[in-house]
């Protein structure tokens, strides 16, 4: 009865790990990763266009990031929107391809990166107990309307729960990895 209630409140959950995870892809690590890029908006003929739209993103080695535009006239603007990010990058225009040189980070600047996934952290365990706090009032609106047994009730909620704890614990090890890879380099 409480199946279809279970299987929609993990999918929900498993969307904000997932919303998390992207999230922490973005978050410059030292090491050249194209996710770093994926988030910026190039103002291409007048609309915001993101650069994976525009672009290929590579990355040959651990510290260089290449752009390829499939319009070469996207070339200036795209390098324009990479030097007014908060990344901190400077692309290096080489005629056909972008060439960024992935600095290493500087102690404060890796604090603030943690602080970062700190708090992209708490967003998602945030949004991950409004997923059990609607579930479990769904489970009471249910027991109420269909008279179900307590016993019955008390078993979902504690299924609801322990789906919780699941999910803030993988959200919880996300961050520790994300965290000991920046701190690491």
């Amino acid at each position: 009865m409480f199946k279809p209630l279970f299987k929609e409140t993990r999918e929900h959950m498993q969307k904000t790990l997932e919303v998390f995870e992207s999230n922490l892809a973005t978050l410059r690590t030292g090491r050249a990763n194209p996710a770093l890029l994926e988030h910026i908006k190039v103002d291409y003929y007048g609309s915001m266009m993101p650069l994976n739209q525009l672009a290929s993103i590579s990355a040959p080695d651990a510290r260089t990031l290449v752009v390829q535009a499939w319009d070469q006239n996207a070339l200036p603007l795209i390098e324009k929107a990479i030097r007014d990010s908060d990344l901190g990058l400077n692309p290096n225009n080489q005629g056909d391809t972008l060439f960024i040189n992935i600095p290493a980070l500087t102690a404060e600047r890796r604090k603030e990166i943690v602080k970062a996934a700190h708090n992209y952290a708490e967003e998602a365990r945030v949004a991950v107990r409004n997923i059990r706090r609607d579930a479990l009032h769904r489970i009471k609106k249910m027991s109420e309307e269909e008279h179900l047994p307590e016993d019955d009730v008390k078993r979902a909620e504690k299924e609801v729960q322990e789906l919780t704890d699941e999910f803030i614990e993988k959200i919880n090890a996300e961050l520790e990895a994300k965290e000991k890879e920046i701190l690491s380099e």
